[in-house]
């Protein structure tokens, strides 16, 4: 090797992390999909809603400025495959502002349902954008031409933000027939012929009923979302069971302790029916509900069969993982800033991935120590998720050096954390001494669950991959990417544009 390869050659950190720790910056485009996939705008551990508001707007102008096709592609991706809404919202209406084209071909991917269209035509007021153009403007009047009534009753939301009828005023769609026209006038607030409109006459109705028996009968006539009625009426026992039997799987997970509260669930015909709900594999897969759902609800419900069904639940979300073979090494970082929902996501993760390991893989715990946390393949991921809890500081290299110590060979590396490290040192480092030392042909996997802009690998190792999300799909990509598949960044951009 020569001098100036020695002196120069390697890739130095080029930024600090939120701990002020160095670390590295990855390309435009991987940031880009680390946001779309991870940031909810929520207070984190290193940033408050304002910080991350305020990244997010200047990474959507960055890339809408400089590779507006990939942006698009994230977009969808991050929507549909990343079950993830507001940053892919915000990317949509920044979008408008530079390629409308690329807007219009991709806005009914994103705008799905009548709640996006609220959030996006907020954001666009936010942005000072007004109505957005008339490119934004025949979307939005090509999704309300196919209001539905059972949306009417389900997302209209008078008084909280854009509502339907908002958004009506703002876009002044033409009525095809007198159906439609007299389901505009009523999400407008204005006076409608209801015998046009059945189940927007049943929630009046409902409004007005008297007893609990004329309740549950215009509940069952109109087929009443539950939103619908509890933001109409107090649900009484009897509502509530009513309201059961027409839950979204999500809505049920969701309201699993409203039931309990309300006594539904003392009726064993009910309980076995919310069971076969959550346990029923083609339902979960259909609902596309985020891991850490279970987990939360797990934490929050006490009812021995309805944790038995969650536990349940989680392991049949992971059955269609594909198996990852025996040498692979899982490190979970439990470090204090990963407390909370970040921890609820790694650790489903990580015992998810174990499980798919044939039970001889390596599964380490670390923050500034390194913890073999000699886990079951037997006992259900979520009992064993709600035994991880997190402390300490934060050292990426340290599993690595143990790796090296005890000369163990893997070929898989995989670490899920939020890259803070704080002290240590660096896994990039820790890494490429392995390489060199006990396997040069390891594949590291870093599954990065935080909005942090920032890295502790360098762009261009062509074996690390960063993979970054909160879906299930998020492990599909490492068990596809062992099998020769290519990046996540590379998988995005290979989407077709219409896709």
């Amino acid at each position: 090797m020569s001098m100036a390869k020695k002196l120069f050659g390697a890739v130095r950190p080029d930024i600090d992390n939120k701990d002020h720790y160095p670390a590295f910056t990855r390309s435009l485009e991987e940031r880009y999909l680390q946001t779309l996939l991870t940031n909810t705008m929520s207070n984190t551990y290193y940033a408050d809603q304002n910080e991350l508001l305020s990244d997010a707007a200047q990474l959507h102008h960055e890339i809408a400025g400089s590779n507006p096709t990939f942006m698009a592609k994230a977009i969808v991706f991050a929507r549909n495959e990343g079950v993830m809404r507001l940053q892919p919202l915000f990317g949509l209406a920044i979008l408008s502002m530079y390629r409308s084209d690329l807007f219009t071909r991709i806005f009914a991917q994103v705008v799905r349902i009548p709640s996006d269209l609220s959030d996006f035509l907020t954001i666009l007021n936010g942005l000072g954008r007004g109505e957005g153009g008339r490119a934004v403007k025949r979307q939005v009047n090509r999704f309300l031409s196919g209001i539905t009534e059972y949306w009417a009753v389900k997302y209209n939301g008078r008084g909280r933000g854009y509502s339907l009828g908002d958004a009506i005023a703002t876009a002044h769609p033409k009525p095809e027939d007198l159906k439609q026209q007299a389901l505009f006038r009523y999400l407008r607030g204005m006076e409608a012929n209801l015998a046009l409109l059945p189940q927007v006459e049943a929630l009046e109705r409902l409004k007005l009923a008297s007893n609990e028996e004329e309740q549950i009968t215009w509940i069952e006539r109109g087929k009443l979302p539950y939103e619908t009625v509890t933001g109409a009426i107090k649900p009484s026992k009897a509502v509530w069971e009513a309201l059961l039997y027409q839950m979204p799987t999500f809505a049920l997970l969701r309201h699993l302790n409203a039931l309990q509260r309300a006594g539904v669930l003392e009726d064993q015909r009910n309980l076995d029916y919310v069971v076969s709900r959550l346990t029923d594999k083609q339902a979960l897969k259909k609902a596309k509900i985020l891991p850490f759902r279970f987990a939360t609800a797990f934490h929050q419900v006490e009812h021995p069969e309805l944790r038995d069904a969650l536990r349940e639940a989680v392991d049949l979300t992971f059955d269609n993982l594909p198996e990852l073979g025996n040498r692979t090494a899982i490190f979970l970082d439990i470090s204090g800033s990963m407390n909370g929902q970040y921890l609820e996501i790694g650790s489903v993760f990580a015992l998810a991935l174990y499980r798919k390991t044939k039970g001889s893989s390596l599964f380490w715990l670390f923050d500034t120590e390194v913890v073999d946390a000699k886990p079951s393949r037997k006992d259900s991921i979520l009992t064993q998720a709600a035994h991880i809890h997190a402390h300490g500081g934060t050292d990426t290299g340290a599993p690595v050096r143990q790796l090296i110590r005890e000369r163990k060979k893997v070929d898989h590396i995989i670490i899920i954390t939020d890259e803070q490290q704080n002290s240590g040192s660096q896994f990039y480092e820790q890494l490429k001494l392995y390489r060199s030392k006990v396997n040069r042909d390891v594949l590291a996997f870093i599954v990065d669950i935080a909005p942090y802009r920032h890295a502790m690998v360098p762009d261009g190792d062509p074996q690390t991959y960063y993979i970054y999300g909160w879906s299930d799909t998020v492990l599909s990509y490492i068990a596809q990417t062992v099998q020769g598949y290519s990046s996540l960044v590379e998988r995005v951009d290979e989407l077709h544009g219409d896709s």
